[in-house]
Protein backbone atom coordinates (compact mmCIF):
# COMPACT_ATOMS: atom_id res chain seq x y z
CA UNK A 1 0.00 0.00 0.00
CA UNK A 2 0.99 2.98 -1.05
CA UNK A 3 -1.51 5.37 -0.22
CA UNK A 4 -1.93 6.44 3.39
CA UNK A 5 -4.92 8.70 5.41
CA UNK A 6 -3.59 11.70 6.67
CA UNK A 7 -5.28 10.90 9.83
CA UNK A 8 -3.28 7.86 10.45
CA UNK A 9 0.04 9.44 9.93
CA UNK A 10 -1.03 12.12 12.03
CA UNK A 11 -1.48 9.64 14.96
CA UNK A 12 1.86 8.22 14.67
CA UNK A 13 4.69 7.26 12.42
CA UNK A 14 3.67 4.79 9.96
CA UNK A 15 5.66 2.18 8.37
CA UNK A 16 5.69 1.96 4.57
CA UNK A 17 6.27 -1.28 2.64
CA UNK A 18 4.68 -1.42 -0.72
CA UNK A 19 5.49 -1.77 -4.86
CA UNK A 20 4.93 0.19 -7.35
CA UNK A 21 3.52 -1.58 -10.25
CA UNK A 22 4.82 -1.37 -13.67
CA UNK A 23 1.10 -0.92 -15.29
CA UNK A 24 0.17 1.37 -12.40
CA UNK A 25 -1.13 4.34 -13.82
CA UNK A 26 1.07 6.95 -12.37
CA UNK A 27 3.64 6.06 -15.17
CA UNK A 28 3.89 8.61 -18.05
CA UNK A 29 4.60 7.17 -21.62
CA UNK A 30 8.02 6.70 -22.25
CA UNK A 31 9.01 6.35 -18.64
CA UNK A 32 11.25 3.72 -17.42
CA UNK A 33 9.39 1.24 -16.14
CA UNK A 34 10.56 -1.52 -13.66
CA UNK A 35 10.54 -4.91 -14.11
CA UNK A 36 7.51 -6.75 -13.84
CA UNK A 37 8.34 -7.03 -9.69
CA UNK A 38 7.55 -3.13 -9.97
CA UNK A 39 9.58 -0.94 -7.78
CA UNK A 40 9.58 -1.84 -3.99
CA UNK A 41 9.54 0.69 -1.47
CA UNK A 42 9.78 1.21 2.38
CA UNK A 43 10.33 3.45 5.01
CA UNK A 44 9.00 5.71 7.19
CA UNK A 45 6.38 8.10 7.23
CA UNK A 46 5.34 10.83 9.68
CA UNK A 47 4.14 14.33 10.77
CA UNK A 48 6.68 16.97 9.67
CA UNK A 49 4.80 19.66 10.78
CA UNK A 50 1.62 21.29 10.60
CA UNK A 51 0.25 20.37 7.38
CA UNK A 52 3.14 18.66 6.50
CA UNK A 53 4.83 14.69 6.58
CA UNK A 54 7.92 13.25 6.06
CA UNK A 55 8.99 9.90 3.77
CA UNK A 56 12.49 8.64 4.68
CA UNK A 57 13.45 5.42 3.10
CA UNK A 58 14.12 3.26 0.43
CA UNK A 59 13.23 2.24 -2.79
CA UNK A 60 14.55 -0.97 -5.55
CA UNK A 61 14.06 -2.76 -8.77
CA UNK A 62 15.27 -3.36 -11.99
CA UNK A 63 15.46 -2.20 -15.33
CA UNK A 64 15.78 -2.67 -18.77
CA UNK A 65 18.22 -0.65 -21.03
CA UNK A 66 20.21 -1.30 -24.09
CA UNK A 67 23.78 -1.27 -23.66
CA UNK A 68 24.97 2.13 -25.08
CA UNK A 69 28.30 -0.21 -27.02
CA UNK A 70 26.86 -3.16 -28.41
CA UNK A 71 23.01 -2.22 -27.92
CA UNK A 72 22.74 -5.75 -25.98
CA UNK A 73 19.53 -5.63 -23.45
CA UNK A 74 21.47 -5.04 -19.53
CA UNK A 75 19.34 -5.50 -16.85
CA UNK A 76 19.84 -2.34 -14.34
CA UNK A 77 19.60 -2.85 -10.68
CA UNK A 78 18.26 0.77 -8.94
CA UNK A 79 18.42 0.89 -5.30
CA UNK A 80 18.18 4.24 -3.52
CA UNK A 81 17.64 6.13 -0.49
CA UNK A 82 14.84 8.52 -0.82
CA UNK A 83 13.44 11.46 0.90
CA UNK A 84 10.17 13.31 -0.10
CA UNK A 85 8.10 16.30 1.59
CA UNK A 86 4.24 16.38 1.10
CA UNK A 87 2.06 19.08 2.18
CA UNK A 88 -1.05 20.47 1.95
CA UNK A 89 -2.19 23.56 -0.14
CA UNK A 90 -2.29 26.01 2.11
CA UNK A 91 1.67 24.99 3.20
CA UNK A 92 3.04 24.36 -0.36
CA UNK A 93 4.45 26.14 -2.58
CA UNK A 94 3.60 25.44 -6.48
CA UNK A 95 6.58 26.28 -7.69
CA UNK A 96 8.43 23.66 -5.53
CA UNK A 97 9.24 20.47 -6.93
CA UNK A 98 10.60 19.04 -4.08
CA UNK A 99 7.59 19.30 -2.43
CA UNK A 100 4.61 16.61 -3.14
CA UNK A 101 0.77 18.10 -2.51
CA UNK A 102 -1.70 15.45 -0.58
CA UNK A 103 -4.50 13.81 -2.07
CA UNK A 104 -7.73 13.88 -1.93
CA UNK A 105 -8.77 10.09 -1.53
CA UNK A 106 -11.90 7.68 -0.77
CA UNK A 107 -11.13 8.18 3.48
CA UNK A 108 -10.37 12.07 2.55
CA UNK A 109 -6.81 13.99 2.62
CA UNK A 110 -4.56 11.17 1.23
CA UNK A 111 -0.05 11.17 1.52
CA UNK A 112 -0.30 9.20 -1.91
CA UNK A 113 3.45 7.88 -2.27
CA UNK A 114 3.07 7.14 -6.11
CA UNK A 115 4.10 10.15 -7.70
CA UNK A 116 7.03 10.79 -5.53
CA UNK A 117 8.04 7.41 -5.74
CA UNK A 118 7.30 7.87 -9.60
CA UNK A 119 9.98 10.60 -9.55
CA UNK A 120 12.66 9.19 -7.62
CA UNK A 121 12.74 6.32 -9.63
CA UNK A 122 13.01 8.22 -12.76
CA UNK A 123 15.73 10.69 -11.14
CA UNK A 124 17.63 7.09 -10.31
CA UNK A 125 17.31 5.14 -13.70
CA UNK A 126 20.75 6.36 -15.58
CA UNK A 127 20.10 7.83 -18.71
CA UNK A 128 22.40 5.06 -20.56
CA UNK A 129 23.81 1.61 -19.38
CA UNK A 130 26.35 -0.87 -20.40
CA UNK A 131 26.40 -4.13 -20.18
CA UNK A 132 30.18 -4.78 -18.97
CA UNK A 133 33.20 -1.79 -18.52
CA UNK A 134 35.34 -4.05 -20.95
CA UNK A 135 32.68 -4.28 -24.11
CA UNK A 136 33.82 -3.44 -27.36
CA UNK A 137 30.55 -2.72 -28.96
CA UNK A 138 29.85 -2.36 -32.44
CA UNK A 139 32.35 -2.16 -35.40
CA UNK A 140 31.15 1.21 -36.94
CA UNK A 141 31.63 0.48 -41.09
CA UNK A 142 29.89 -3.45 -40.75
CA UNK A 143 27.90 -3.47 -37.20
CA UNK A 144 29.18 -6.62 -36.46
CA UNK A 145 29.36 -7.10 -32.43
CA UNK A 146 33.40 -6.96 -31.42
CA UNK A 147 32.49 -8.35 -28.16
CA UNK A 148 32.46 -11.76 -30.33
CA UNK A 149 35.59 -11.04 -32.15
CA UNK A 150 36.88 -9.05 -34.93
CA UNK A 151 35.16 -8.33 -37.66
CA UNK A 152 35.97 -8.86 -41.46
CA UNK A 153 36.27 -5.17 -41.59
CA UNK A 154 39.25 -5.43 -39.31
CA UNK A 155 40.83 -8.46 -41.05
CA UNK A 156 40.81 -6.26 -44.17
CA UNK A 157 42.01 -3.15 -43.39
CA UNK A 158 45.46 -5.09 -41.68
CA UNK A 159 46.34 -7.14 -45.17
Amino acid sequence: MLSFPTQTVSAGAVQVTGVLDPDDRVWLEGDPRPEAEGVKVSGRLSVAGPGRFYFSGTLGGFVTHECRRCLRDVKVTIDAETHVLFADGSVVDEDDPDVFPLAQGRSGTEIDLRPAVRQEWLLEVPAFAVCRPECKGLCLKCGANLNQGPCTCARKSHE
